[in-house]
């Protein structure tokens, strides 16, 4: 890490030892057997899960046939499509049989959809139409995605107690985020703590600092976990992105856009907010043991957005919150972006209140850091981590 000039020694610049010390760390985990065999076993779950997804919606659902109620003709062509049909006299019955949940939907007479059911006879399959060329699907909260599929054109939908669509797909959008965000920086966190624990155990942090600072150590430590957990976000979207096209899943694939690249901005700042939390407290102690200890109010912090994300995935006050809570941004902000209900600088704003968080977390965990690093033996109080540097 010197640069010899004449007899003198001279400290690399703190960008460049930072890139040095982020390089170490990089090749030091790509070495590893157990950190590639428990990534590659993590990726194969990913594309496991997407496939059997993919799979079972193509193979439909498992509730029996969508119940639908017809105004007028076309109850022939939905009924050879498969549905279970009620033929009612007017829009006002199939309103009356929705709401009280006979039906999962009706169609009536009046829109911009066209009946067109496909068919299957003798093995091949075509589409017949009814003749009628304008018709409204009338739903309690969601319109069923199989009814949608067999008009011919996108039919004008008419909801009675508007929620969430696709309530189940949005669930399990918020797993997805939650899942991929909670198990990276959990992964790679507690990994910055143990690289930490173990450079003071063996007393190598001693060697590095007489080289590079304190400060551009810490520098590099937390951009070398953050290349490594990016890349493997990027390695699991990849995977994920090719499952869902393997599997027919275009449409999905097409509205998750931009959710996904807020995502990726959002989870590389949130996680350089987590490492330097998790390298700052594990400066603290001195044995591997008691990296749990410290670092245990972390992973609380982590978890708590974790779930309530996950759970209150469909309030729409507590995910506006959330968006800009900097520990759960990165998932509830590209999830508020699938469904839509976000704002087109809402993410730009939260951005900002991470990068704000970052910047105070950056400069006392520096502290704590510097301060704290060269200290052996016992737990380092917290009064002598904050204490001023010179």
């Amino acid at each position: 890490m010197n640069e010899q000039v004449g007899s003198s020694v001279r400290r690399p610049t703190a960008m460049k030892a930072a890139w040095i010390v982020a390089e170490r760390e990089i090749t030091t985990r790509l070495r590893s057997k157990a950190f590639l065999i428990s990534t590659g076993i993590l990726l194969l779950i990913v594309l496991v899960g997407v496939l059997a997804g993919g799979f079972a919606s193509q193979i439909g659902g498992f509730g029996g046939p969508t119940k639908v109620a017809v105004v007028g003709e076309g109850a022939a062509a939905l009924e050879s499509a498969g549905f279970e049909v009620t033929e009612v006299a007017d829009p006002h019955a199939a309103r009356e049989l929705v709401k009280t949940g006979e039906v999962d939907a009706a169609v009536v007479p009046g829109g911009t959809g066209e009946i067109g059911a496909t068919i299957s006879a003798g093995g091949t399959e075509g589409t017949e139409s009814t003749g009628e060329s304008a018709v409204t699907v009338i739903a309690l909260e969601n319109a069923p995605g199989d009814l949608v599929q067999v008009l011919s054109t996108s039919p004008e939908i008419e909801l009675l107690d508007p929620v969430i669509e696709n309530f189940f797909l949005a669930y399990i959008v918020s797993i997805a985020f939650g899942m991929v965000f909670f198990v990276s920086v959990m992964t790679f966190g507690t990994t910055t703590a143990q690289s930490v624990v173990e450079e003071k155990q063996t007393r190598i942090v001693e060697i590095l600092l007489a080289t590079v600072s304190a400060r551009a150590l810490l520098a590099g430590k937390i951009l070398g976990m953050t290349v490594l957990a990016v890349g493997q976000v990027i390695a699991i979207v990849a995977l994920a992105s090719i499952g869902l096209l393997a599997t027919g899943q275009q449409i999905l694939f097409a509205e998750l856009g931009t959710a996904l690249g807020w995502f990726g901005v959002l989870f590389i700042f949130g996680f350089v907010l987590i490492a330097t939390l998790y390298a700052a407290l594990a400066s603290l102690v001195s044995r591997q043991e008691d990296i749990g200890s410290v670092t245990s109010p972390v992973m609380v912090l982590v978890m708590i957005p974790f779930y309530l994300v996950i759970f209150l995935f469909d309030n729409a006050r507590m995910m506006a919150a959330l968006s800009y809570v900097p520990l759960s941004a990165p998932v509830a902000m590209p999830l508020r972006l699938y469904l839509g209900t976000a704002a087109w600088w809402e993410p730009l704003a939260a951005l900002a209140v991470l990068l704000a968080t970052i910047a105070v977390v950056l400069w006392i965990g520096s502290r704590i850091y510097s301060n704290s690093v060269l200290r052996t033996g016992g737990r380092v109080a917290w009064r002598d981590a904050l204490a001023k540097t010179e």
